[in-house]
């Protein structure tokens, strides 16, 4: 069988997901997956007081380490997570990473200017051209000053809650961007949800990954971002080979926060 991997799942732990681990570990293997990694929410003053983006770090971890024993002949688990970082609250994810023992990291923006962007008050009083610009000035803070994760989450989450069609694709700021996080040892991820929401492609958009590509991007991991069983690696045949197309050679995985490179030749 071929390896397959899904680096972006949530489970119930994540305050916007009701299903417990087992569930979704049972659906990856029905899937065909031969490693997961669990990256549920942590997301300091989200700005919803309906929904609190956090969870007890012991019973995580304990949790986690059941599931590895109980699945250990059937699926390999990991243990991620996703935080959602804002300029002002990067000395506390700081704390988090002293304290938490992740095998992988997903550095995401959710929030910018203090303000949530699902329901759209982030682009209130903002053209769509000075929302993208502040989403990815924010983001560049964050790279600049935070080390601790693996890869960038959905870098053009942003593109998602858009109000118009907008044509200007901050190539520019993105350079920028990727310099800072290759020169890290840091890479990004493709989000497949991004078609389950409506959107022409994955997260980022296929003229982003070409540009992380040309600037000489190598880390890569593949997510569907699942909150339910059926979404478990979403596009990801269709994924693999649009890497291949770009000129990617391999996606990763990660151990104790160091990546494994597999060839995407020999997953197809």
């Amino acid at each position: 069988m071929k390896d397959l991997f899904d680096y972006h799942m949530h489970s119930a732990f994540s305050a916007d997901c009701n299903i417990p681990m087992e569930e979704m570990i049972e659906a990856a293997i029905q899937k065909g997956l031969t490693e997961i990694c669990f990256t549920d929410h942590i997301d300091y003053e989200y700005p919803d007081d309906t929904i609190v983006f956090d969870f007890d770090q012991k019973e995580y971890d304990a949790k986690i380490k059941n599931m590895q024993q109980q699945f250990a002949d059937r699926i390999r688990i990991k243990k991620g997570v996703e935080i959602g970082v804002q300029p002002h609250l990067l000395d506390q994810y700081e704390t988090l990473m002293e304290k938490g023992q992740f095998d992988f990291v997903i550095c995401s923006i959710h929030t910018a200017d203090r303000k949530e962007m699902h329901f759209g008050e982030f682009f209130k009083g903002r053209s769509i051209e000075e929302a993208y610009a502040l989403y990815y000035e924010e983001l560049f803070a964050c790279v600049k000053k935070y080390k601790q994760y693996s890869v960038l989450g959905h870098i053009d989450l942003v593109k998602r809650y858009r109000k118009q069609d907008f044509e200007y694709l901050f190539h520019e700021e993105l350079r920028e961007i990727f310099k800072v996080i290759i020169a890290d040892g840091k890479g990004i991820e493709l989000n497949t949800s991004g078609v389950r929401y409506n959107m022409p492609s994955g997260m980022p958009s296929d003229d982003i990954l070409k540009l992380y590509k040309e600037c000489g991007g190598e880390i890569l991991t593949l997510g569907s971002d699942a909150h339910k069983p059926q979404d478990i690696a979403f596009q990801f045949q269709e994924s693999l080979e649009l890497f291949q197309s770009i000129g990617f050679k391999y996606i990763a995985t990660f151990d104790r926060m160091e990546p494994t490179f597999h060839a995407i030749d020999e997953l197809l």
